[in-house]
């Protein structure tokens, strides 16, 4: 029969906190956060640890896929609960309706801004912003506060914007010519969507690596000079074709029912018939309709007509049938798949490929919010009391954000340069292991204290559940990581003559 323990033991979950709380305590995150604000007399937790705190809360689970950002700069919408009314003397962000990227345009919301970079993809700027902005306008307001800032601490070397067409401006970003940016063009652009439905003959592709091919061109829209990349995905042709076939399907279908009607009704006049049908057509650009216009007689009265009776005219009918317009469709699949990016990074050692390879980049972005947003982070609708407190939030989230990316980079640089692997989930060794990953392989370690008679103090500590797989991760990790383990690094070995 099993012993049950008294109050002389107890046991604790350490997991994967002790190399996320490794991570803070090597970026110094308390530290500067504390260095920054006053001190409050009789606080027994400082501000910077009660962040640190609500890091390893927030990157406490590892049950649900994360999904993480990964490059530059873009915006997403968080919804919030309740009516916000704070004067507007208080310099806080609007809590109000906007264009909501959550799809719930009935909540009011936040917007939250974030810009990374660096190999790590560590979030280097954030920025809490009114429910109402739009991209067009913030981020260029960002881009300059962030120049501003960069000056301010006598950063040197450029920096490369990168984001996706809400940059392309013709009042702002192709007004001035101040920093190097890459960006998508709007399709809405007249020269964009001609060159988007050049026939693929008179294209001269350069054949990629992944289903990618791209062809340069030249252009001075909006009076400046710039580098325009044609490229195109077959993965993303395969999955927009998927899609306009079901469009397609539906749109048959509800133009049959359109022309049924439009064939049931009678016209005073051939000019009606003729206005009614050009209106239909003018829905469905994507189908060819093909109409005879047929003059309906009667008879003036009602019964048997005699010998003598003439039929009159009663009106107009039009029969149709339709299919789809190969010329329409021929444009419309010549898009797919297709998208234009554009530079002004006209320097010989910056290749087409790597403006290619920098806008894929940046189309990670979305995940780093997926991550920020997933229901185990408990931020997809927002229950806060106070605007103050959404940005404080939004400040948070972004550090956990920050400490996740910097911990798999420092993770998979280290294995890199001690050309060391440890195996993913199929048993496979590599070197590039996400932290989720990571976090499961550490779930089940555990510490047990061990009390004296007067409950004061624990007498003795020990770590259990350290295999020689969980060991490894953690010397990766450093000298404090090996620390909060109870682990001895080499570097500390050294140091001891061991």
């Amino acid at each position: 029969m099993l012993e049950v323990a008294g109050e002389e033991v107890e046991t604790l979950s350490m997991d994967h906190h002790g190399l996320v709380a490794a991570v803070c305590k090597d970026l110094k995150i308390a530290e500067r956060i504390d260095a920054k604000l006053v001190a409050e007399p009789g606080r027994v937790v400082s501000a910077g640890q009660a962040v640190v705190a609500m890091i390893l809360n927030g990157l406490g689970f590892t049950n649900r896929r994360l999904y993480l950002t990964h490059q530059f700069i873009d915006t997403t919408s968080l919804s919030v609960e309740g009516e916000y009314d704070v004067p507007n003397k208080e310099n806080v962000i609007h809590i109000t309706q906007g264009y909501s990227k959550d799809k719930r345009p009935d909540l009011k919301q936040a917007v939250l801004s974030l810009v990374v970079n660096g190999p790590s993809h560590m979030p280097i700027w954030m920025e809490a912003l009114n429910g109402n902005s739009s991209d067009k306008a913030s981020f260029h307001d960002t881009i300059k506060r962030v120049n501003e800032f960069k000056q301010q601490i006598n950063l040197d070397g450029a920096m490369k914007w990168i984001a996706d067409s809400a940059l392309y401006t013709q009042d702002k970003l192709l007004k001035n010519n101040d920093y190097l940016w890459v960006t998508r063009v709007p399709e809405t652009i007249k020269e964009a969507s001609i060159l988007l439905e050049r026939p693929e003959a008179e294209i001269d592709w350069i054949d990629m690596e992944k289903g990618y091919k791209i062809s340069p061109f030249k252009s001075s829209y909006g009076g400046m000079e710039q580098r325009w990349l044609l490229v195109y995905s077959a993965q993303a042709y395969k999955r927009e074709q998927k899609t306009l076939e079901k469009n397609l399907a539906k749109k048959a279908e509800t133009l049959k029912k359109a022309l049924w009607h439009l064939g049931n009704e009678v016209f005073g006049c051939p000019k009606d018939a003729e206005s009614a049908l050009k209106s239909v057509i003018k829905k469905y650009p994507l189908f060819k309709i093909e109409s005879t216009l047929t003059e309906q007689m009667k008879y003036p009265k009602k019964g048997r007509p005699s010998a003598s009776d003439e039929k009159i005219s009663a009106g107009y009918q039009i029969e149709t049938t339709f299919c789809q317009n190969p010329e329409s469709m021929n444009k419309l699949l010549n898009k797919k798949g297709r998208f234009i990016l554009a530079t002004n990074d006209f320097s010989p050692n910056y290749t087409d490929l790597m403006i290619l390879d920098d806008y894929k980049k940046q189309q990670h972005v979305e995940g780093g919010f997926k991550f920020i947003k997933d229901p185990w982070f408990m931020v997809d609708s927002i229950f806060l009391k106070s605007p103050k407190r959404i940005e404080a939030l939004m400040m948070v989230m972004t550090l956990c954000l920050l400490v996740y990316n910097v911990a798999q980079y420092k993770l998979r640089q280290s294995l890199i340069n001690q050309n060391e692997t440890i195996p993913n989930q199929l048993g496979k060794e590599i070197k590039n292991p996400t932290m989720r990953w990571v976090f499961q392989i550490m779930e089940g370690i555990g510490i047990i204290r061990f009390f004296d008679e007067s409950l004061c103090k624990p007498i003795k500590e020990m770590i259990t559940n350290l295999n020689a797989l969980r060991k490894k991760i953690i010397y990766h990790f450093g000298e404090t990581a090996c620390r909060m383990y109870g682990l001895i690094h080499k570097n500390q070995a050294k140091g001891l003559g061991m």
